[in-house]
């Protein structure tokens, strides 16, 4: 999966607290919210075919609500099925207008399907709203939209901004040094992972990043401490530094 799915793959708690809270609802909508409980479930184990039919089904039995259009939105997003996301998403907004999480996954559909002015101005509106539930993440995601651009400037501002709310997001700490490395500010880069692992111990790809870093700099000792740490990790990120380490004399 690509740089954009910690955002894609979100689901707000409020997701499912929000249906759950109608106490007169009709039997068609009780199927509904059945249907969408279940489709979560599958969708957070990964199972999105099976969300998916579930999702449609909750649909079909309650085809007012938005919660369950904002879940389909993502299911597609997760099958990569961009306009078919973007179409879900806006019939979520349609219902509810108010819906800002629903606007930044549109934003973050948008520009995944190439539509990436248009998906940068729902993601510039929806950080705009003071309703939003993640502005660190709209944020991080329109930081992400510039640096495919290359538009290191205005990524690492984005990055920046995304920070300054919420100094736990590792993915702003990896856009932004790499923001600063494009800028070829090199020095920079390296304080802003530093930083990072401050902010947020024994995270993986910090330390792997870190790693990197320091091994460009020739300061291997570093570079194979921060690595072997992130080899403890027990996926894709251990495994690269686990590569990484090969490079060093033993």
């Amino acid at each position: 999966m690509n740089a954009w799915t910690v955002r894609t793959m979100a689901l707000s708690a409020a997701l499912l607290a929000a249906v759950a809270a109608a106490p007169d609802q009709s039997q068609s909508q009780q199927d509904g919210e059945a249907h969408f409980n279940i489709g979560l479930s599958h969708l957070r184990e990964g199972r999105t075919s099976l969300a998916l039919d579930e999702i449609q089904k909750a649909i079909r039995a309650d085809p007012k609500n938005a919660y369950f259009y904002k879940a389909l939105g993502v299911c597609y997003m997760q099958m990569r099925k961009y306009p078919d996301a973007a179409t879900a998403l806006r019939k979520s907004l349609q219902l509810n207008p108010y819906y800002v999480d629903a606007r930044n996954d549109l934003g973050t559909a948008l520009i995944l399907g190439g539509k990436r002015d248009e998906g940068k101005a729902e993601l510039l509106g929806a950080f705009n709203e003071p309703t939003n539930p993640a502005p660190d993440l709209t944020a991080r995601n329109l930081g992400q939209a510039y640096l495919d651009e290359k538009n290191y400037n205005e990524a690492a501002s984005w990055f920046r901004s995304s920070l300054g709310r919420n100094d736990k997001v590792v993915d702003s700490y990896l856009g932004l040094a790499e923001a600063q490395q494009g800028l070829s500010h090199a020095d920079e880069a390296l304080r802003t992972l530093e930083d990072a692992a401050k902010a947020v111990p024994g995270e993986p790809n910090i330390l792997l990043a870190l790693g990197q870093a320091y091994y460009g700099l020739g300061r291997f000792n570093e570079a194979r401490a921060k690595l072997e740490e992130a080899r403890k990790d027990h996926g894709p990120t251990g495994q690269r530094a686990a590569e990484l380490l090969k490079q060093f004399a033993k």
